[in-house]
């Protein structure tokens, strides 16, 4: 059986968790169709019932719900300990949850507790025997093969690997509540209080399917018209790179990269982005590149589908001109 930490808000599982999901009902698939579970930790913001009928429209078999005072605020190892409660009581072979700071954190737990490998930020499988999963590592720039051994074999799903989609059949979900005693040790480090975060204003940003990228190459804070204009003709989202923000040339919430947003667009055309490490782990997911470069040696140049050598400047323009032509 395999078994996914599910993290919850108010509108149920979370986009990176489904995607989990999705992750594992594939895998569940090439296994010769052994049942997924999902396991929620805590209060559930949107209520157990619906969550259950949610995940059971994702291929869900059933709900495992550990509640209790322990689980009031998040604890790492207490979050573990749960985890580790209902594998074992499922005997999952296979444990795995979505590649955020709570679901590296948890699994990670769980894998020193039970003396196994763990695999962060995976984006495929190769094969069951050998299990062979391919995952990002220096911030996405490098894919590296991993083999699996042991079990349970225990890994994250690197977010937007796999799009999040329902089942082809919905199945009737069950919940199954416990409340397991929770050490002491396990609640030395947890969450004591919390404070509402600042507005995110990268919502957009993060779903857009078309994104226009700009980096140093823009020039100055007055060299975004050109790109502002072609971000609205192709109905997109601007995204720029660290520098652009460091300079202050525009607002952090449109930077792209490991300390900004992750992106999955349907087409990144980043203009003038050199393509640091940085930035290519916030737009690697990209389906397709287009990159505008000056250098044809950039790594974002080497590393795109497409590529226009030239300034910025000019060739923008020049698309944006053909654009109109063709809709007038």
């Amino acid at each position: 059986m395999i078994l996914v930490l599910v993290e919850t808000d108010a509108a149920g599982a979370v986009e990176v968790s489904r995607e989990a999901v999705t992750f594992a009902r594939d895998l569940s698939a090439a296994g010769g169709g052994v049942p997924v579970d999902a396991v929620v930790i805590g209060e559930v913001p949107c209520g157990v019932e619906a969550l259950v009928e949610q995940l059971g429209t994702y291929g869900v078999r059933a709900v495992h719900h550990v509640a209790g005072d322990g689980f009031a605020t998040f604890a790492g190892a207490a979050w573990a300990s749960a985890v580790q409660s209902v594998r074992d009581v499922t005997q999952s072979v296979v444990v795995t949850a979505a590649g955020t700071p709570r679901g590296g954190e948890v699994l990670a737990h769980l894998a020193a507790r039970t003396g196994v490998s763990m695999a962060a930020n995976v984006i495929s499988f190769q094969g069951l025997s050998p299990f062979v999963v391919t995952r990002q590592v220096v911030g996405g720039s490098v894919l590296e093969e991993m083999q699996l051994d042991e079990r349970p074999a225990i890994f994250t799903v690197a977010g937007h690997a796999v799009e999040a989609v329902p089942a082809p059949t919905r199945l009737d979900a069950s919940l199954v509540e416990s409340r397991p005693e929770v050490a002491a040790a396990d609640l030395v480090a947890r969450v004591v209080s919390a404070e509402p975060p600042a507005p995110d204003l990268s919502g957009n940003l993060k779903s857009a399917r078309v994104v226009v990228g700009a980096g140093r190459g823009a020039g100055s804070s007055d060299g975004f018209a050109d790109l502002l204009e072609l971000t609205e003709l192709v109905g997109g989202s601007l995204g720029v790179s660290r520098v652009v923000t460091s300079l202050g040339w525009r607002p952090h919430h449109e930077q792209v990269g490991q300390t900004g947003s992750r992106i999955s667009p349907e087409l990144y055309i980043p203009c003038g982005i050199s393509g640091a490490i940085q930035h290519w782990a916030g737009c690697s997911s990209a389906k397709n590149i287009l990159a505008i470069n000056t250098d044809a040696d950039a790594p974002m140049v080497t590393k795109a589908n497409y590529a226009v050598i030239g300034d910025l400047h000019e060739v923008v323009p020049a698309i944006i001109a053909e654009i109109r032509r063709r809709r007038s």
